[in-house]
């Protein structure tokens, strides 16, 4: 096959049908643009949502209990007993036991939104907290009553008072002094309270606002990820011997990490599919387009096969057009579909990545597209008789 001739005769039809022509390679290329932005998007948010997973390491195991039975004579669990649990595995490196209680939050007067979290001093290494302004809990804060504040709530009252360090603020009926203010942390399903929206306290002093207390959340850092069945294995018998009635749930971040992986390929695979159908329609319009061209060189097909030309030189000269087609269809579907994606990108200001599964993936499927949808026009062009194309006007 000369296949400068054929790309000069697509070339010379392109002039001469160019409408027709535009309009078959706009499905392609809207199909290949569809494909190209929401796999590209689709990985951005997911990339998105493990960033900020991330931040947090993947070497952090929490335990969280619950009560098996409701009676007068439940054992709970100690702070003694909970920061004991770093002896129970050498993987754990730091222990961090955390409780979580809801009460009412005012600073002069206004009501805030926001939940209390009773911490050691731990408690910031172990999740990477950060202080925007004065400091953490000290482990010598044991039973003072002292606190550090979230951005959420730190939002919510620095329009009531220029120097928030130094002072009080009520959490239920008790006083407590604000010590820290935090920068903004990401939000993850690691932790069962937004730290954004939280008043931290020592975990000693929490017993003042609320009287029955019980620890049963813990947070670790593990020195190695090489061995969580087994940190999980010592981590249980330990506290089955120490809180016998309680039920454990644990959560591991590689294991979260692993589990949103999965999902972001099946949503990748669905958002495939799901713009693979405008391909589809765009091959479907591919199609119509050269059997139209079929339909208008009869006689180019008759007299080239009464010159000697084989009909299957006839059918690769349609097929490789109509390829052709679905070529510059998906180039030009490639390069709107990454400017879509940088689009949506900067509008939820998320960190732009030109990803090469996306546009593989279109241009790829855009060929396979014109490939299929072009082999039937082709082979009925080969198919003609020369006798009935001569005698056609």
């Amino acid at each position: 096959m000369n296949y400068p001739k054929i790309i000069k005769s697509f070339l010379d039809r392109l002039k001469s049908t160019t409408l027709q022509t535009f309009l078959a390679m706009l499905g392609i290329l809207v199909g290949t643009a569809s494909v190209v932005a929401m796999v590209s998007t689709g990985q951005m948010a997911s990339e998105e949502a493990l960033k900020q997973f991330k931040n947090l390491g993947i070497d952090l195991l929490s335990v969280s209990m619950s009560n098996k039975e409701y009676g007068p004579e439940q054992k709970t669990l100690s702070l003694e007993d909970a920061l004991k649990i770093k002896n129970a595995s050498p993987d754990i490196s730091i222990v961090a036991p955390y409780i979580i209680h809801h009460s009412d939050i005012n600073y002069k007067g206004t009501k805030l939104m926001g939940g209390i979290i009773g911490v050691t001093s731990d408690f910031a290494n172990v999740i990477h907290l950060q202080v925007n302004s004065g400091r953490f809990i000290s482990p010598f804060d044991r039973f003072v009553q002292y606190c550090v504040i979230g951005n959420g709530i730190y939002k919510q009252i620095k329009n009531l008072n220029d120097h928030l360090i130094g002072s009080r603020i009520y959490l239920g009926n008790t006083v407590f002094v604000i010590i820290g203010v935090l920068d903004a942390y990401p939000e993850n399903a690691f932790l069962f309270q937004d730290i954004n929206e939280s008043v931290i306290v020592p975990i000693k002093t929490i017993g003042l606002i609320a009287p029955r207390f019980e620890i049963n959340d813990i947070i670790m850092r593990l020195s190695s990820t090489d061995n969580i069945p087994a940190a999980k294995s010592e981590l249980e018998k330990y506290l089955n011997f120490v809180a016998p009635n309680k039920k454990l749930f644990f959560r591991s971040s590689q294991e979260l990490l692993n589990s949103m992986e999965g999902e972001r390929q099946i949503f990748t695979l669905l958002l495939s599919l799901i713009g693979s159908i405008s391909l589809i329609v765009g091959g479907i319009g591919v199609m119509n387009i050269m059997l139209v061209a079929v339909l208008e060189r009869r006689r180019e097909i008759g007299i080239r096969l009464a010159l000697g030309a084989r009909r299957k030189e006839i059918q690769w000269m349609f097929l490789s057009e109509a390829i052709l087609l679905s070529l510059l269809g998906g180039v030009f579907g490639v390069i709107v579909g990454i400017l879509s994606s940088l689009i949506i990108a900067t509008f939820f200001n998320w960190e732009f990545t030109i990803f090469l599964l996306p546009p593989i993936i279109g241009f790829s499927v855009s060929v396979l597209i014109g490939i299929f949808f072009g082999f039937y026009p082709a082979y009925k062009a080969a198919k003609l008789d020369p006798i009935q194309t001569l005698r056609a006007e």
